[in-house]
């Protein structure tokens, strides 16, 4: 660092935070180290008694944090999102929308692995509203040589880290099974529960049926919701191993590729999800999912509803945090149910 005229400070890079007192109105900084001289600074400084000033020496090759912490911005922004003022080489990112949240973890690890630098996330594949927070970044070093940061976009490469999908899915058909239902012996408290998860995505019923266990009434419910043009298909109940319960074979008769029946999470281990040859969703949801307060439902749906499609080897990936720990009191999303990779 070195000493200069304030007067010739444009420009130049502090090196240490500069306190202004106001006699009962402020004591604090008015300028944080790494802040870069502009001339309207000038008087200002001057007021605060600061006529020299010490700062960074400017060297070829060498960036300003904040300079550096656009830079790394850049490779994290993508669509339907807005980056705040940087400051002391911080940068976060804002949802412009509601929608599915999504990171690249294996780049991302690969970025923070290097030094100098930082990202932290929100978890991938998680529902964000418009207005919330997705990530920080920051530049640690005041200033930083720009071909290291030349080598950390080479890792990055050229897509975004980050990726806010808005929703997609607008129509649900839902066939509610159980003959139990379809006869009037009980009251129907599925529907209720799917209607309000659904209503969270701006996913609305418009085709619904009473189908009792019969397997061909199943297939042909489905077959009818389809043929309505219905976004995506949820059938309730009936998913277990119990010889009155038809409905993974109802689905499996409408001709829909089956993903998986079965998933390695609780609750929800008899999930089943299917397309059909246009992509169009069909899920199969275990009775727990009427009950409980999250569930394997509420790990999928969001994906769903971005029309992100949902593979095998994701499915099958949601063991690790897929243990719903049953706290007396929910406080789903904000828990570790579902936060595997």
């Amino acid at each position: 660092m070195k000493l200069i005229d304030t007067k010739e400070a444009v420009g130049h890079v502090l090196c240490h935070d500069l306190t202004q007192i106001i006699r009962g109105v402020t004591k604090d900084a008015r300028f944080r180290k790494g802040h870069i001289v502009t001339e309207e600074d000038i008087p200002v400084l001057l007021s605060m008694g600061k006529e020299h000033l010490y700062v960074w020496e400017k060297q070829p090759g060498m960036l300003h944090e904040d300079e550096a912490a656009d830079r790394l911005r850049a490779l994290c922004q993508n669509a339907h999102m807005h980056a705040t003022p940087v400051k002391e080489g911080k940068v976060e990112l804002i949802a412009d929308i509601d929608g599915l949240f999504q990171v690249d973890v294996e780049r991302l690890d690969a970025l923070n692995g290097e030094d100098e630098l930082m990202i932290a996330t929100r978890h991938t594949n998680t529902a964000v509203k418009k207005g919330d927070k997705l990530a920080g970044t920051r530049i640690i070093p005041l200033l930083i040589a720009e071909e290291r940061l030349r080598t950390i976009e080479a890792i990055a490469g050229d897509r975004p880290l980050l990726t806010l999908t808005p929703w997609q899915r607008k129509t649900c058909g839902l066939i509610t099974t159980g003959s139990e239902v379809a006869n009037g012996l009980i009251e129907d408290t599925f529907t209720p529960v799917i209607v309000r998860k659904l209503a969270e995505y701006g996913i609305t019923v418009t085709a619904h049926h009473f189908p009792g266990d019969d397997v061909a009434a199943i297939t042909a419910a489905a077959l009818d919701c389809k043929a309505k043009g219905v976004d995506m298909i949820v059938c309730t109940g009936g998913m277990s191993v119990d010889p009155d319960d038809k409905t993974p074979k109802g689905i499996r008769d409408t001709g829909a590729s089956i993903v998986a029946y079965g998933a390695p999470v609780l609750p929800g281990a008899m999930f089943l999800l299917g397309y059909f040859e246009d992509g169009t969703p069909i899920m199969g949801l275990p009775g727990c999912v009427m009950y409980a307060r999250a569930t394997v439902f509420d790990l999928v749906l969001p994906r769903v509803a971005a029309d992100v499609p949902v593979t095998r080897k994701a499915l099958k990936g949601l063991g690790h945090g897929g243990l719903c720990l049953g706290c007396p009191e929910c406080h789903y999303p904000i828990c570790p149910f579902g936060k595997g990779r």
